[in-house]
């Protein structure tokens, strides 16, 4: 109601995790989401693609390492940033 326009540009992004038509298939697509969650932190959009995943037929054992990839992906992250963090310093 108070962004009609960019609500309804948000709502047609959000649907293509949900798409089955698409080459990546729908358990893929939402353990991807998943992932991605457990990285952003967001607690609503990890509930509704464990949720997804679930019913697009993935089991624990591929939550879980969804979960660790996402980890494993955040670390290097930080790990890369402090190397740029080093290079700052001896650049100041």
């Amino acid at each position: 109601k108070l962004a009609p326009a960019e609500f309804k540009g948000f709502v047609e992004l959000d649907s293509i995790v949900g798409r089955d038509d698409g080459s990546i298939p729908r358990k893929y697509r939402e353990l991807i989401a998943l992932a991605v969650a457990c990285t952003t932190q967001c607690p609503y959009c990890l509930d509704v693609h464990t949720k997804n995943a679930k019913k697009a037929g993935a089991t624990r054992e591929e939550v879980t390492e969804a979960a660790f990839l996402a980890a494993a992906l955040r670390a290097g992250a930080a790990v890369t940033h402090g190397a740029l963090a080093l290079k700052l310093f001896d650049k100041a």
